[in-house]
């Protein structure tokens, strides 16, 4: 994997979690269910065996896919106090101006958006658009309901 993997602190705990309780907890469990099954006997009719074997499969497949993640990862530098930058960046929690209305969001990873949470991927259409633009300038996005403008009100 050569892709950069944009994760903030607690995006970054969260993956290091996931891999924690995978590695410790999840997978010597799905172990000693392959080995209890096993003892069973006659593996080529056992239920219990065939679906033990396949989560194991598939906890190793997810426990790989992280370990790659966490090869990849760029830590982000949340919000842009500390910087003093007034240019959304990754970590940026922007608040726009649409339709008279006020929203905010947070620009993060791909790995990370959360659209419900009101985090988007930098490389979603908004997210895209609102890189490296700066307080008091408009964008236009495309969405499937058309164009929509969006106003930078502040930057965090």
């Amino acid at each position: 994997m050569d892709k950069k993997v944009y994760l903030t602190k607690e995006g970054l705990e969260e993956l290091k979690k996931e891999h924690h309780d995978l590695t410790k907890v999840k997978r010597p469990e799905i172990l000693a269910r392959v080995s209890a099954a096993r003892d069973l006997g006659d593996l080529s009719e056992n239920a219990e065996y065939v679906a033990a074997r396949e989560e194991l499969s598939f906890i190793d497949g997810r426990i790989d896919e992280l370990d790659e993640l966490l090869k990849s990862v760029i830590l982000i530098e949340e919000g842009s106090k500390a910087s003093g930058r007034t240019t959304v960046q990754l970590g940026s929690k922007v608040t726009l101006k649409v339709d008279g209305k006020k929203e905010i969001f947070t620009l993060v990873g791909e790995w990370e958006a959360d659209p419900v949470a009101r985090k988007i991927s930098h490389e979603s259409p908004l997210g895209k658009a609102l890189l490296g633009k700066t307080v008091g300038e408009k964008t236009e996005v495309e969405a499937p309901a058309g164009r929509i403008l969006y106003t930078i009100v502040s930057v965090e």
